[in-house]
């Protein structure tokens, strides 16, 4: 019976480590531009007039604008790393077919790279192109898997998605509020769901919570304060 091989739970071992953080990129990346597009949105045209209308009009706008270019550019982006890597996986199956001999010189050469002794070298790059000869190039040569190309129209709809849901609490923030304290409370709300983007993604991803919250909160803070700002001056000089 083959020995399980006990891995540390708060390694990154699992082979789908790399889409998840992916998804986590295309999620987190469309909540926190949903969240801080629209609160800006909003908090700019509240610079000018405290009417409901415009305003959600404008915000409505900036969500359904802001969705459609999200994913869009996820669909562009991604398919243009799917079609590059189905080129590179069928370049290495066309060369195994045409040059199975070199390509086993080549996977053990790579090997051998790694510290591996000639030996040794052969023996593995032998037994995992008995095993499966196209996903050990792959690995090897280009650190990529199969069945891990990603889908472009999946990644599109996440992205539109998390926008949305990411845009939908400004503007029922600053619509649901009282008009004197419209902005005060969309600036606290809109704060508040950044931390906790910037938390949840940090826990996902291994990384520093404090930093990513940072970032978030700092960034749509300036955001709404410009906008703000640049509504207000509009508004009082009467250009709006």
């Amino acid at each position: 019976m083959a020995e399980m091989v006990e891995q540390h739970p708060n390694e990154p071992h699992e082979q789908t480590f790399a889409a998840r953080l992916n998804w986590l990129r295309a999620g987190v990346l469309g909540a926190n531009d949903g969240i801080v597009s629209v609160a800006a949105t909003v908090v700019g045209v509240a610079g000018v007039t405290n009417e409901a209308t415009p305003i959600l009009v404008a915000g409505a706008a900036a969500v359904v604008g802001g969705a459609v270019s999200m994913a869009l550019g996820e669909y562009v982006s991604v398919s243009s790393q799917s079609d590059s890597q189905r080129s590179l996986i069928e370049k290495e199956r066309k060369e195994l077919r045409d040059d199975p001999q070199g390509e086993l010189a080549e996977l053990a050469a790579m090997y051998r790279a790694k510290g591996l002794s000639d030996a040794t070298a052969q023996t593995v790059a032998r037994e995992l192109t008995d095993h499966d000869a196209l996903r050990a190039h792959l690995e090897v040569e280009l650190r990529i898997e199969e069945g891990e190309v990603a889908s472009a129209w999946n990644a599109a709809l996440a992205s539109a998605v998390a926008f949305t849901a990411g845009a939908i609490l400004p503007l029922l923030a600053i619509l649901l509020t009282p008009a004197g304290v419209r902005v005060p409370l969309t600036f606290f709300a809109v704060v508040v769901a950044l931390a906790i983007t910037g938390s949840v993604s940090a826990r996902i991803g291994g990384s520093s919570k404090r930093r990513a919250t940072l970032r978030l909160v700092v960034g749509g803070a300036v955001a709404m304060a410009f906008t703000y700002c640049v509504g207000l001056l509009l508004g009082t000089t009467g250009i709006a």
